[in-house]
């Protein structure tokens, strides 16, 4: 198999970069609240695929209760 990566493997002196470059654009009194945000937005996507995931549980636990 032949993959083009766009930016090869992100090892730890790329992730350095990138925190750096991050705290020079938004500086030290914006990483919270932009962490905050970040934070906020994975806890409403974890609900929704949560409530997805539920929502396609019970049609199939109802026709284990009908079939027994």
């Amino acid at each position: 198999m032949n993959h083009i990566l766009l930016f090869g493997t992100i090892g730890a002196p790329e992730i350095i970069i990138i925190a750096f470059l991050i705290l020079l654009v938004f500086g030290g009194k914006k990483i919270p609240e932009l962490m905050k945000g970040i934070g906020k937005g994975v806890r409403s996507f974890k609900e929704g695929v949560k409530g997805l995931e539920d929502d396609i549980k019970a049609p199939q636990e109802e026709e284990k209760d009908k079939k027994e």
